[in-house]
């Protein structure tokens, strides 16, 4: 038997699970009309929730033994959701999705027969429409993929969503990269592998708001950067020539105008802005540098990525359930 562990991060879904259950459940049981040799688990990863999310999936584990989750002590982020996620998968292969909907199940047995038939390390999905989406999230969206790209060394695929299915061998080196700054899709393409893309359009929310605002997603494309590539860091020096050159044409200038014309210098109120100016850069590249530091400085506290306060393997002790759902 083959198991494909399904792992979903959640975070206040109370609304979306039963809908999301629904379907992959019928997903799963179509798949295995082809399959017969395929089981599934599916991991529920609670990020410290605040609404009844936990609950609900306590209640889909009593009916359903195939559901597993672990319960974070409080929300950790999505990244540490998939890592946890990955962490605990049993199965031979494991596909990540959210539990909003936006990851169609309808695509699973599309992912599931490229790395299964087709000989792939990896199936993801990209959209390649952002409808429904605000306008000014969509463009800044698409210029953060195209600057990354140039930035960093990694391959992040424009409209790259978190739903991908992995082998089990990409699964243990992603697993194995415990940094506690994690930008997984970047992780994605850096560790490399056969990936094949299967594009989708864009599908709305089932249920719920989105947990990402505006200013979220520009703090996560910069863990992206940060994490990823150090050209911001030479930004600094090319700053510094280029304001040496442009001074020493200034001074250049200011002497010429001198011997020419005579004019004293003048312009003080020209001055103060120049001064701003490079003062503002200055602090800016300091601030760069202050972000590299930054991380550095957590990474060597080597804090958990995650804390468990509860999973389905502890509930299952105290019943006399193990894991699989046979009495212990």
């Amino acid at each position: 038997m083959s198991l494909l562990s399904v792992i979903v991060p959640c975070y206040n879904e109370q609304d979306a699970i039963p809908y999301f259950y629904d379907a992959i459940t019928k997903t799963a049981a179509d798949m295995q009309e082809t399959w017969s040799d395929l089981d599934f688990e599916f991991l529920f990863i609670d990020d410290g929730s605040k609404d009844n999310t936990l609950s609900i999936v306590e209640g889909l584990r009593d009916k359903d033994k195939r559901v597993r989750f672990v319960s974070f002590s409080r929300n950790f982020g999505k990244e540490a959701g998939l890592y946890a996620g990955l962490k605990n998968a049993k199965g031979d292969y494991a596909v990540t999705m959210d539990a909003d909907m936006q990851d169609p199940p309808a695509l699973l047995p599309e992912l599931y027969k490229a790395v299964r038939e087709e000989g792939y390390d990896s199936a993801a999905t990209r959209r390649v429409t952002r409808k429904g989406e605000p306008v000014i999230r969509s463009f800044f969206a698409r210029r953060f993929y195209r600057l990354i790209n140039l930035m960093s060394s990694a391959d992040i695929v424009d409209g790259a969503r978190d739903y991908r299915i992995m082998t089990r061998r990409m699964v243990d080196a992603i697993v194995e990269m415990k940094e506690y700054n994690r930008f997984t899709k970047g992780i994605y393409g850096w560790i490399g592998f056969n990936t094949k893309w299967i594009e989708f359009e864009n599908v709305e929310r089932v249920a719920g708001e989105t947990k990402w605002s505006f200013w979220k997603l520009f703090g996560y494309a910069m863990e992206g950067i940060i994490g990823f590539s150090t050209a911001p860091l030479s930004m600094a020096t090319w700053f510094g020539i280029f304001m040496a050159i442009v001074s020493f044409l200034g001074i250049i200038f200011i002497i010429v105008k001198k011997l020419v014309y005579g004019d004293p210098t003048s312009g003080w109120s020209s001055m103060v802005c120049i001064m701003l100016l490079i003062a503002g850069i200055q602090l800016f590249c300091i601030g760069i540098m202050g972000q590299y530091l930054a991380k550095t400085y957590l990474e060597t506290k080597q804090r958990p990525i995650y804390i468990a306060r509860k999973t389905s393997e502890d509930e299952a002790k105290k019943t006399g359930y193990n894991a699989t759902g046979g009495n212990g």
